[in-house]
């Protein structure tokens, strides 16, 4: 059964964070503070030299240079031996996974969406059928309560995801609210897995066990051999 650690909002301070050797990876975004491509570099390599058979990133609303140089972003992750998704899928360990930086616009940051039939369109996309669900942000209600008492998750990803029905769906952008969280007549598990606290410090990865499915095991080991060939020059 796979080991995935899980990480998010971790703002420079992954160095500070302890993550068990797992089989996968995951950050749900803001690696960094500014967006710089300095800040993403750095992260990056201390990232790809975490042991794991896979690590995936995904970018949040403080990683504008994702946004702004997409193939230069998934070119570093890759050097790193990192795989960046963004509003798409992967099967990796016998697991379906799909990644999406969205959040519903705030202060015209990256990767933002207004609310409403913009964002409505980007969840859409999620396939059924997914094992593990990576957004930057919540749902509504469910680990996206602030300080202030408010809930400010996205409810067109949480309708989204009553009907994708994802096993995990993974997540981070409010720090306040880390955890795990059910909803009522959904069989999915939902974990907030900020790292960096509100104030100060920061909190472990999040580790879960998933079985693979079957049907997406032996998708992933046809990827597996197809990545072989061609690094043996097969045609």
């Amino acid at each position: 059964m796979p080991t995935i650690a899980c990480l998010s909002d971790t703002h420079l301070k992954h160095a500070a964070v302890t993550v068990p050797r797992a089989d996968i990876l995951v950050h749900a975004g803001d690696c960094t503070k500014r967006g710089t491509r300095a800040e993403l570099e750095g992260f990056l390599r201390w990232y790809g030299a975490q042991p794991a058979a896979a690590r995936l990133l995904v970018a949040g609303n403080h990683d504008a240079v994702c946004e702004e140089r997409p193939d230069l972003a998934r070119e570093l992750a890759a050097k790193a031996g990192v795989t960046y998704l963004c509003d798409e899928e992967l099967v990796v360990e016998g697991l379906r996974v799909w990644g999406s930086p969205v959040t519903p616009k705030f202060r015209d940051m990256a990767f933002n969406v207004e609310r409403g039939p913009a964002i409505r369109a980007v969840w859409e996309a999620i396939p059924t059928g997914l094992d593990l669900l990576v957004t930057h942000g919540p749902p509504r209600g469910l680990g996206d309560r602030i300080f202030l008492g408010t809930h400010v998750g996205c409810a067109d990803l949480l309708e989204r995801v009553k009907v994708a029905a994802p096993r995990v769906h993974v997540f981070g952008h409010i720090h306040e609210a880390h955890g795990d969280y059910t909803l009522d007549g959904c069989a999915t598990r939902f974990y907030n897995v900020a790292n960096a606290r509100l104030t100060i410090g920061t909190r472990p990865a999040t580790v879960i066990e998933l079985e693979a499915r079957p049907e997406a095991a032996q998708s992933s080991a046809r990827g597996a051999a197809l990545r072989r060939g061609l690094a043996d020059g097969a045609p």
